[in-house]
């Protein structure tokens, strides 16, 4: 499997398996309406715009991504996603250290649900520490971490 930009006419597949991705996240928080499952391929496009979107792949077919996009030294990462059928093996790992490669240096944020907690686990085992806490509407609250 590769890490590599994303390339614009990828964006399709990309939105097709943040759906697929997030539908756990949707179990986990116990809705559907969690922003991931609501974007647009428009709203993909703008950010693939402001940002690099990065993926993986096994083979020709993209089986995982994240977003990253700078501004006054902080990398904000977002979106990362692996297909359910590709869990477990490291790939959010790799994609992780793949960004702070692309922009070595810098403070990366990110964030996830509270109820997420295999993610949590994952970004503190990779040096990320919990800097705040938002509810975003009542029963959704976001936790954020930080690396530096």
């Amino acid at each position: 499997m590769k890490i590599e930009i994303a390339k614009r006419d990828e964006l399709p597949e990309i939105l097709a398996l943040q759906y697929l991705a997030y539908r756990s996240e949707a179990i986990i928080a116990g809705t559907d309406d969690i922003p991931p499952l609501k974007q647009t391929l428009e709203e993909v496009q703008a950010e693939y715009e402001v940002g690099t979107v990065f993926t993986v792949k096994d083979g020709e077919r993209i089986v995982g991504s994240v977003r990253i996009k700078e501004k006054d030294g902080t990398v904000y990462v977002g979106k990362l996603m692996v297909h359910p059928d590709y869990r477990r093996r490291g790939i959010g790992t790799a994609m992780l250290q793949a960004v702070e490669k692309h922009c070595p240096n810098r403070r990366y944020e990110l964030f996830t649900n509270t109820t997420s907690v295999s993610n949590i686990r994952l970004y503190t085992r990779l040096g990320y520490k919990i800097f705040a806490q938002r509810e975003i509407r009542p029963g959704m609250t976001f936790v954020y971490l930080e690396k530096n």
